[in-house]
């Protein structure tokens, strides 16, 4: 068309040649645009066909449609759940994934509160659970697990988890090759069901204490909070003790120490105040430089949130004379010391004092807290404003009086704050404060002075009418011990002793009648107290009560039935019996009541101790103290004993002496005290009667070399306790050291 155009134009005269010159450029631009689509047609082909050679060539194939599933086949659902009975319903479906997410579900359910706990347990969730505990998928064990961790701390859980016996798969996912996730909250699961007496037994028997002192070491702070936390619980149990010995775990619970969260250092700490109750556990602790870690505690002053239990611990080791002169040999006691007195805690103070206290019933460490001064800083506790403190520093005092050379410290300085300490309005200080007079005032003159003095009558006096029977046997003891002194005496009858007896006398409790009885005899010497006695026909009664009464359990041992009724006729006449010159007066043996202290102390004391051989050991050392002490075998000739026998038999007018009132003994004394004490606390021996005056006791332990032996174990082994030369030690019988001991 543009050819023809062109022609036409170009036989037409009329026309420019401006038209001409534009309608050849349209042209031009027509013919080009035509050449650039027939060439981008072109490229478009080659990129298509180059695209295809290379797809062929890297091997890649080409998207095809996909082709839709079997008829048989269910199609995917996604559904969105709002109610927890629904996912419940999940937790048996046949699908690993179903599984976990409904796990993961209940777990976030679980976290918000206690009533959920409650919600889900009664839906039925806890029995499906405990088969996922053990399912193949470990992502689904791991989320069982978890919920676990939480829903064990609710009691109802706790309760149905011990009657599915579950404890043997909580305690297979501490296994090491399971995660660290898995390990914090299996462990979480056993330190909250170990709070409960039948799931320890449950830990126990089924081997759960080893992985849980594995993974006290474990990188993972929560997984050791959880694992202490459960072992802390299982301590409670002695058998759980013997057993932690036997692991070793002692080393990392001390690791724990130098944790940088501080709930994890307390419960080690707790826990080792535990454990070290036990003799064995002490030494270890001691050879693991354990105590240098717990005065560092104390040193800090970032960690006072543990100085309480720190030195309950420091307390328990202090028993051990090996342990004490290594902290005195290393500055560690008068640190412990300056530490207990400058402390503005009370509790911090209180538990220093209550360490001193656990430890001055060895003479040994007696002998060396004196040397340290301590008597100094007990009496710097009696000034506290907190009555625990004072409580325990005057149980401190009251053990220290055994040293002669604190006794006579405390008469300046300990005596009159004391006395002060009988006025508090608490009954518990009064008590402790009086109970450390009496001590201190027990065959010390001098101290028995000091309190006339220090104006320590009336409050004592006042303490006779209190409703503590402890506190009433103190006192009356006190008085006793002041009566004795001639000088003392008459002053006595001016503060009402005699009338304020009376109470005592007609109390339930045996030993406050005998410390009553005691004091009245005592002040009775003076003419003064002895009329106003008579006079008062109350007291009279209530003496003559006494006597009778004593006279009817003497008079009942051993006898038949059908004596009972004679013996209450003798009873009804024992007033005429008791004159002078009569031929049918029977003898009985005196009242001992310094050996019925000796019983009630070893029963607090002593009986505890869950090993046989320590109590063995502590009770020998304790006879030995309160019979004149360790003796050597070339100054045996110079003890005089003989001589302190003889006063104490011109005393009572008798060849009997009460074994209490014996302060000086050798082998056959120290045998019958050791004797009478065990049976009263259930150790087992035997009292051995040799000659020239020699006896000894035997006992029977076993070979401790055959422990955790399997099989038929051998018979008990027979050992001599020496309560002589070195008390506590066990001579093996018919060694040489046992026959050096028994014969001359």
């Amino acid at each position: 068309m543009l050819p023809t155009l062109w022609y036409c134009l170009g036989s037409t005269p009329l026309l420019s040649s401006c038209v001409k010159a534009i309608l050849t450029s349209v042209l031009f631009i027509m013919q080009l645009l035509k050449a650039t689509v027939l060439k981008w047609e072109k490229n478009q082909f080659l990129s298509e066909n180059q695209m295809m050679y290379s797809n062929l060539i890297m091997g890649k194939k080409v998207k095809k449609e996909a082709e839709p599933p079997p008829k048989d086949v269910f199609d995917p659902l996604t559904i969105e759940s709002k109610k927890a009975a629904t996912v419940v319903l999940m937790l048996n479906s046949p699908e690993e994934e179903i599984l976990a997410k409904a796990c993961e579900a209940i777990y976030r359910f679980a976290l918000k509160g206690e009533e959920n706990k409650a919600t889900l347990l009664e839906l039925g969730a806890v029995e499906p659970l405990t088969k996922l505990l053990t399912h193949e998928d470990k992502i689904v064990r791991r989320n069982a697990t978890m919920i676990f961790g939480i829903l064990a701390s609710n009691n109802d859980v706790k309760k149905l988890l011990r009657e599915l016996d579950v404890m043997n798969s909580v305690i297979a996912q501490l296994a090491p090759e399971e995660e660290v996730v898995i390990h914090e909250f299996a462990s979480l699961c056993l330190a909250n069901m170990s709070a409960e007496y039948t799931s320890k037994v449950q830990i126990l028997e089924h081997g759960g204490l080893e992985p849980l002192v594995r993974l006290l070491a474990s990188p993972d702070p929560d997984v050791k909070k959880n694992s202490v936390e459960c072992i802390y619980n299982l301590t409670q149990d002695f058998q759980c003790r013997a057993a932690l010995q036997e692991l070793n775990a002692i080393p990392p619970i001390l690791d724990l120490l130098k944790s940088e969260y501080p709930v994890i250092q307390l419960l080690a700490l707790k826990t080792l105040g535990i454990i070290t109750n036990d003799k064995e556990a002490r030494t270890t602790l001691r050879d693991n430089q354990g105590v240098d870690h717990l005065i560092k505690i104390l040193e800090t002053k970032e960690l006072n949130d543990l100085h309480i239990e720190a030195l309950s611990v420091i307390a328990n080791c202090l028993e051990d004379m090996d342990t004490l002169v290594l902290i005195q040999q290393t500055g560690g006691l008068k640190k412990l010391l300056s530490f207990a007195e400058n402390s503005t805690i009370p509790d911090i103070q209180k538990n220093a004092a209550k360490a001193i206290t656990k430890a001055a019933y060895d003479p040994e460490n007696r002998k060396l807290f004196h040397e340290q001064e301590v008597e100094k800083c007990l009496v710097a506790l009696l000034g506290s404003e907190n009555d625990g403190t004072k409580i325990a520093a005057s149980q401190a005092i009251s053990a220290m009086c055994e040293n002669t050379g604190s006794k006579e410290f405390f008469n300046n300085q300990g005596i009159p704050q004391l006395i002060l300490l009988l006025k508090s309005d608490s009954e518990e200080v009064r008590e402790a404060a009086s109970l450390a007079l009496a001590n201190l005032t027990t065959c010390h003159p001098a101290n028995a002075k000091a309190v006339a003095e220090a104006d320590g009558v009336d409050p004592l006096v006042n303490i006779l009418s209190s409703r503590r029977d402890g506190a009433v046997a103190n006192a009356a003891t006190v008085l006793a011990n002041v009566a004795m002194q001639e000088p003392l005496r008459a002053g006595l009858q001016s503060h009402g002793v005699s009338s304020a007896l009376l109470g005592p006398l007609r109390s339930a409790n045996t030993v406050v009648q005998s410390k009553a009885a005691l004091t009245v005899a005592a002040t009775a010497c003076d003419v003064e107290a002895r009329t106003e006695i008579t006079q008062s026909t109350v007291g009279v009664v209530h003496f003559v009560t006494l006597i009778a009464a004593v006279y009817s359990q003497r008079k009942g041992r051993g006898k038949k039935e059908e004596e009972k009724v004679k013996e209450e006729e003798e009873v009804s006449t024992l007033p005429k019996l008791m004159g002078e010159g009569s031929p049918e007066k029977e003898w009985y043996p005196p009242f001992d009541p310094d050996f019925r202290v000796y019983v009630y102390e070893v029963t607090k004391s002593i009986f505890p101790i869950t090993n046989i051989k320590e109590q063995i050991e502590v009770l020998a050392r304790y006879v030995a103290e309160k019979m004149g002490g360790k003796m050597s075998k070339e100054k045996l000739h110079n003890f005089s004993w003989e001589l302190h026998i003889s006063e104490l038999k011109f005393q009572l007018k008798s060849n009997v002496v009460p074994i209490g009132q014996i302060k000086k003994g050798i082998f056959y004394h120290r045998a019958l005290l050791f004797k009478a004490l065990a049976d009263k606390i259930g150790i087992g021996c035997s009292l051995v009667r040799g000659e020239y005056g020699r006896a000894w006791n035997e006992v029977q332990l076993m070979n401790e070399s055959r422990k955790g032996l399997i099989g038929a174990l051998p018979p008990p082994e027979v050992y001599i306790v020496d309560l002589m030369f070195h008390p506590g030690g066990l001579m093996k019988l018919r060694s040489r050291e046992a026959d050096l001991y028994r014969y001359l």
